[in-house]
């Protein structure tokens, strides 16, 4: 059986040094990350000179806008996770995926596959949205391949001879459902009598991107208050790991209704209201996380940082959060009360096959023929 499959393909400048990639997302399992595997393919005239030529893993941390670096100042910190001498090499990789035979079979003789493999406790692939009249590199944690020619790994790189291409580190949902989120605040207030009582509770604890939240409000004036109005939102929490300070919050969905209201003491409500946060409400709203993005492709709000240990964070990370909080509005002279449930923000895992990864501009995606007797091995990008 004839089966095509599809990779990423970039060159350096020179043309001497082509990479090829298999897939660009590498998902994180929490107990382990998927290697990174490929191969590069070198010119007659390296092979020949002996060149030596390197492959890394980079990981780019930008904490500050490129726009402020003056008198020296750099907001970015460039983190070699894996480094390897690809060529020459001693001896030949021992274990090769199906991918990689594949490519070297139909690349030839000067092709030499590559195997790297990230920690589990790297950070995820996110990046802070700019605001309109920002430019330069966003903030964030990126991820490159990076294979270049040079002496020592540490060799200062020559453009013409380095080629990179972005990939990135990604999680995906788990497949069962937590404890449903539930909460009840109650409240009294100074010489008044009775409480005001409210109850939140989420229809799951898990949702995708894209898909509406349900938000259970049940409440119940026991006091001499009247609630005048009811607030409903979706918080993003991000963290920057590297900052003491670095927190803060995004509003990314919010709901605001008086219906049913006021609420007199005595009485009680009981309603849903329904949130969906999404990036087309939030794109120019500056500091909101997104996935790690390739060029020319539109992001996403970021999935919430699944962490195997809380304790053990990347101090180069950001780590992402979601709550939704309701708010009770008692008028200028009773305040408010308010309520927060977290929930879990995911992309599910693809089923990939048949679909591809798009590329950015500075990435080709070759299509090769190749004879195999086991098409359920044919690799969906």
């Amino acid at each position: 059986m004839v089966v095509n499959f599809k990779v990423f393909k970039k060159s350096s400048p020179n043309g001497k040094i082509t990479l090829y990639l298999g897939k660009r997302d590498f998902v994180d399992h929490l107990s382990a990350v998927e290697p990174i595997d490929g191969v590069v393919v070198l010119d007659d005239e390296y092979v020949r000179e002996q060149r030596r030529i390197f492959g890394q893993i980079v990981c780019s941390f930008r904490y500050g806008r490129e726009e402020d670096e003056v008198m020296g100042l750099n907001f970015q910190k460039e983190l070699y996770l894996a480094s390897e001498l690809l060529f020459p090499r001693e001896k030949s990789n021992p274990s090769l995926t199906k991918l990689q035979e594949r490519l070297l079979k139909k690349l030839g003789p000067n092709a030499y596959p590559f195997t790297f493999t990230l920690q589990p406790n790297a950070p995820a692939s996110i990046t802070l949205q700019q605001g309109a009249n920002e430019e330069g590199d966003p903030c964030g944690v990126q991820y490159f391949v990076k294979i270049f020619s040079g002496d020592s790994e540490s060799d200062r790189t020559h453009r013409r001879s380095t080629v990179t291409l972005g990939i990135r580190k990604v999680q995906y949902a788990p497949t069962k459902q937590g404890a449903q989120p539930c909460t009840v605040v109650r409240k009294d207030f100074v010489l008044s009598p009775g409480e005001l009582e409210l109850e939140v509770t989420l229809d799951k604890q898990l949702y995708h991107h894209g898909e509406r939240i349900g938000v259970n409000i049940c409440i119940r004036n026991n006091s001499n208050k009247v609630v005048k109005k009811i607030k409903a939102m979706v918080q993003q929490g991000v963290d920057v790991v590297l900052f003491q300070n670095g927190q803060y919050r995004n509003t990314v969905a919010t709901m605001e209704t008086s219906e049913g209201c006021p609420i007199q003491p005595g009485s009680s409500l009981q309603k849903v209201m329904y949130l969906m946060p999404v990036i087309s409400s939030n794109k120019f709203r500056r500091g909101i996380a997104l996935e790690g993005q390739f060029k020319r492709v539109d992001g996403s709000l970021a999935s919430t940082t699944l962490l195997a240990n809380p304790e053990q964070r990347d101090a180069f990370g950001i780590i992402v959060s979601y709550a939704v909080k309701v708010k009770l509005f008692l008028g200028a002279l009773g305040g408010e009360v308010s309520a927060e449930l977290p929930f879990v923000l995911m992309n599910p895992k693809p089923n990939t096959r048949g679909k591809l990864i798009q590329a950015d501009s500075q990435a080709e995606v070759e299509t090769f023929r190749q004879d195999t007797i086991d098409p359920e091995s044919a690799d969906a990008y």
